[in-house]
């Protein structure tokens, strides 16, 4: 009798997977006729105008500068305190291309020692088992 039961249950369940006439097959819907489209509007205005005579073609407009300029800004003034800090720091002091002589063999460092190297080099982890401690004075 199990035998029975399981064997009209397989076979139940692989006639759902048939394409014919199984038992279980059924008209489906059409999955594009469930709700209509909605009609393509051009919206009312965008307030563009024409560009005006002597203007610059939207060709001409260097696509790197206008991107820099949307992302940084043009140059802004900078406040006193801004000044003061950058003026402290030795501004006048660094080299224009610093930035792209990083990587060069002939670069300057300042040893930290093996204690700095240790930490930059320490695997990541969770912090569970991190402690800090607070000197007294």
């Amino acid at each position: 009798m199990r035998k029975l039961i399981l064997a009209a249950g397989l076979l139940s369940t692989l006639s759902a997977c048939g394409g014919g006439g199984g038992l279980l097959n059924r008209q489906r819907p059409d999955e594009f006729a469930v709700s209509r489209q909605a009609p393509l509007v051009i919206p009312p205005d965008f307030a563009l105008v024409p560009p005006a005579p002597g203007s610059p073609a939207a060709a001409a407009v260097d696509s790197s500068k206008a991107a820099m300029e949307a992302m940084f800004g043009g140059p802004a003034a900078r406040s006193a305190s801004e000044s003061a800090t950058l003026s402290a720091a030795g501004r006048a002091n660094a080299a224009p291309g610093i930035r792209s002589s990083v990587g060069d063999p002939a670069t300057e460092v300042v040893d930290k020692g093996q204690t700095t190297r240790d930490i930059i080099a320490a695997p990541e982890g969770d912090g569970e088992a991190a402690r800090a401690a607070v000197p007294q004075q």
